[in-house]
């Protein structure tokens, strides 16, 4: 190589050195201003970057490691090619691997590593990136050729590796850099200070506790009513509706907003002073003089109760009057006082007295007007609701996914007493949201589907709170029954539910929280690279909450975005879109649900036209219970273009149309479950009775035993079910002491003990035939 050659390289050497170091210098730079530039001056709406942390705060909680993404690195040719190999010499990859492996093994090393963020898992991961990165580039950057290149000639020491080695890491885990930024970002701890609307203000807080008919929502509605503007926040559209029509009877101007819906009173669309919401819509900018929170104590909701806490915190009302159960009157209370606010409670009692009868109904036969079976599946109110009938009486059905008009048109047909529908079978649905005129009630079971916190289903005895709210429903004060009873169909849950309703309701003890979609774009931003669940992921994670609070479950939301993560969409209108309120266990919504994303990802309006095509509208009466759901879930798509329009009006143009197509669907759905019980007869002609005893199966006639060994394949789909006493069977799993997958196991073993007792009788009838042949051939000669 010539003098003027070594030169010249060396010159680009220096130069390249010089680069690098003021890149990398300036890329940390970068991190960190930029994240105090959103710190300073947050996006539109945000309200998370003004609170103050305590100077006597937790430590920064571990982050989970596990969720940490590398980030694929280009594998370009470095700016200054081939200077390292020409300075040096080519490397030897099998010296080189050596090498690698060395500086893996070293503890110092590992060490160092943690010190910087990378526990053991990151470690490895990153020593696999770099290693591949070191072996497999056709060309390293100089300054790390020269390093490696001394190595393998003994002449570096082999810790020399660590810079670059660090280098790598943080290109692949770009969240090592602005760990402290992010920690700042998810820090929950004081989220009163979100609020500073609310804060500037002195609000007064009134607690109405009491049971259900105790008319605690009525004297809060009153003070509602009377003021000069109000907002009131319920759980449900139903409750929304109800607020909304009875102010405007009595002579207040009320708006309606929903998810899906806004209704303005005044014809040019100007807003009435007062407004009628589901919580999750209220305004916590807008300054009332009353408002109303209901079922508060659903502020520990798993999935929903970061909407109470925002309301609570948030409202800048004069007058924050909460609606509830007496159990969180302490935990409000303690929520208060972080703002400084006290809390006037005002106590009240049941209006009308129900009691637990001691005796269970056993029968269908011995149901009596005024009656309403509840169950915790739709399978069970298909199959009581054919048997009911069967008997000759007409009943009401109302469940959770049946859209709001089908309930209330439900509800109007039970309750009118000249109606012969005077028996009702329900979910837990009835709960709240209906006004019901039921005498007794009736739990069909006491256990209910959970789903806990690994996202696993089980099944769970309802709680003293949910007993409470459904057995409340009997013998309301504005109901032509004065006093209600309630009671179980089986005898056995007789005493648990007397147990159940004897125990207090367990305290409220944390409310809850939910990431905004500006700390997620404020997590965006320093992890470009990162998906919207992983962002989501890392910022539970990271997230610090004190003792008061607790993050809400999101698995719905990471559901939604893994879903349309190949989807190109800006991540404002990503995050939109996957919180959207859609039942995730019906296929043809999440189908759609995709769709409408992919078809807003391009930018082409979805129109009237667009979505029947994708519904197939027009639609027909159901035949049969499978019909049935499918026009449930066409309501639940329409419900879904309802309320993105809301968020996307450019984009969902039609929604007139749609409202008016949704309606002639609901008055579908009401003809179906009108019909409920022809609809159940076609699905399946043999469903029997689930309450006919044991003992009269010999009486049956021969069509009758016939569809109960047909219901016990259906259900068992083994010998089993056949051999075992149905009512047993059933009945195990439904208390939840028998799981499903637990009888298809104990079915398995069954078959193959039978199988193996029928091998041993055949091989030892075999075994005798045998020997009685020979006997005889003995005896004839």
């Amino acid at each position: 190589m010539s003098v003027n050659r070594t030169l010249y390289l060396f010159s680009r050497l220096q130069r390249h050195f010089n680069t690098r170091t003021a890149h990398i210098t300036a890329g940390s730079c970068r991190v960190l201003s930029g994240s105090r530039l959103l710190l300073q001056h947050p996006l539109p709406g945000s309200v998370v970057c003004c609170r103050v942390v305590s100077s006597n705060s937790s430590p920064p909680k571990t982050p989970d490691t596990s969720l940490f993404v590398p980030v694929s690195l280009k594998t370009d040719v470095p700016a200054d090619g081939t200077v390292g190999a020409e300075l040096t010499q080519p490397l030897d990859k099998n010296e080189l691997l050596k090498v690698l492996n060395k500086f893996y093994k070293g503890k110092e090393m590992q060490k160092l590593a943690a010190d910087q963020g990378l526990d053991a898992r990151l470690f490895h991961q990153a020593f696999i990136s770099f290693r591949k990165y070191v072996l497999e580039m056709t060309s390293l950057p100089a300054d790390l050729h020269i390093i490696l290149s001394d190595i393998c000639h003994n002449a570096g020491h082999i810790d020399d590796i660590y810079p670059y080695f660090m280098r790598h890491a943080k290109q692949i885990f770009p969240m090592l850099d602005c760990m402290d930024d992010l920690r700042k970002i998810s820090d929950l701890r004081v989220p009163a200070n979100w609020y500073p609307e609310a804060r500037a203000i002195q609000r007064k807080v009134v607690f109405h506790a009491g049971p259900t008919n105790s008319g605690k929502t009525y004297h809060a509605i009153q003070r509602y009513l009377t003021a000069k503007s109000g907002v009131y926040c319920g759980p449900l559209k139903l409750l929304a509706h109800e607020i909304f029509e009875k102010s405007n009877s009595a002579g207040v101007p009320c708006d309606l907003v929903t998810g899906e819906e806004r209704t303005f009173v005044d014809p040019e669309g100007r807003a009435a002073g007062h407004v009628a919401c589901t919580i999750e819509m209220c305004s916590v900018n807008t300054p009332y003089e009353v408002a109303v929170i209901d079922e508060i104590q659903m502020i520990r909701d798993p999935s929903r109760g970061w909407a109470w806490t925002r309301a609570l915190l948030g409202l800048c009302a004069e007058e924050i009057h909460v609606c509830g159960e007496a159990a969180a009157v302490d935990f409000i209370r303690e929520l208060m006082y972080t703002t400084g606010e006290e809390v006037e409670v005002h106590t009240y009692q049941r209006l009308t007295p129900f009691s637990v009868l001691d005796h269970a109904v056993e029968s269908l036969d011995n149901l009596r007007p005024g009656d309403c079976i509840v169950c915790f599946s739709k399978i069970d109110i298909y199959s009581l609701s054919r048997q009911i009938e069967a008997r000759g009486l007409e009943c009401a059905v109302i469940y959770g996914s049946l859209p709001p008009g089908t309930k209330l048109s439900q509800a109007k047909k039970f309750n009118d007493p000249g109606d012969s529908c005077n028996i009702l079978v329900a979910t837990d649905a009835i709960g709240m949201g209906l006004n019901l005129s039921i005498k007794r009630i009736i739990f069909n079971s006491l256990v209910k589907p959970n789903v806990n916190e690994k996202g696993e289903k089980q099944m769970e005895t309802i709680s003293t709170s949910q007993a409470l709210q459904i057995a409340g429903r009997a013998g309301r004060f504005s109901s032509i029954f004065k006093e209600g009873e309630v009671t179980t169909m089986h005898r056995d849950d007789l005493p648990v539910l007397k147990e159940i309703l004897s125990n207090s309701v367990d305290p409220i003890e944390t409310a809850g929280l939910h990431p905004t979609a500006e700390q997620i774009e404020m997590f965006a931003y320093q992890l470009p690279d990162a998906t919207l669940s992983n962002l989501v992921d890392i910022f539970v994670s990271l997230s610090q909450v004190d003792g008061l609070y607790f993050v809400c479950n999101i698995d719905d939301f990471k559901f939604l975005a893994d879903m349309i993560q190949h989807i190109p969409l800006n991540l404002r209108s990503r995050y939109v879109f996957c919180t959207a309120p859609i039942n995730k266990k019906q296929p043809f919504v999440c189908t759609s649900f995709l769709k409408f994303a992919r078809q807003f990802s391009r930018d082409e309006p979805l129109t009237f036209d667009w979505v029947c095509r994708q519904i197939g509208w027009p639609l027909t009466a159901p035949r049969n219970i499978k019909d049935l759901v499918h026009l449930e879930a066409v309501h639940d798509v329409l419900d879904l273009y309802l309320w993105l329009s809301y968020r996307f009006m450019d984009m969902f143009p039609d929604t007139a149309m749609i409202r008016e197509i949704q309606r002639e669907l609901d008055d579908i759905i009401q003809q179906g479950v009108q019909n409920i019980t022809r609809l159940i007869r076609a699905t399946n002609p043999n469903i029997t009775d689930p309450l006919q005893p044991q003992s009269n199966l010999s009486e049956r006639t021969g069509a009758e035993a016939d569809s109960s060994a047909l219901l016990s394949r259906t259900r068992g789909q083994g010998s089993l079910a056949g051999m075992m006493e149905k009512s047993l069977a059933s009945r195990l799993v439904r208390d939840g002491l028998l799981t499903p997958d637990l009888l298809k196991q104990l079915q398995r073993e069954w078959s193959k003990s039978q199988r193996q007792e029928g091998g041993s009788q055949s091989a030892l009838t075999a075994d005798l035939n045998n020997k009685s042949i020979k006997g005889k051939r003995k005896k004839k000669k």
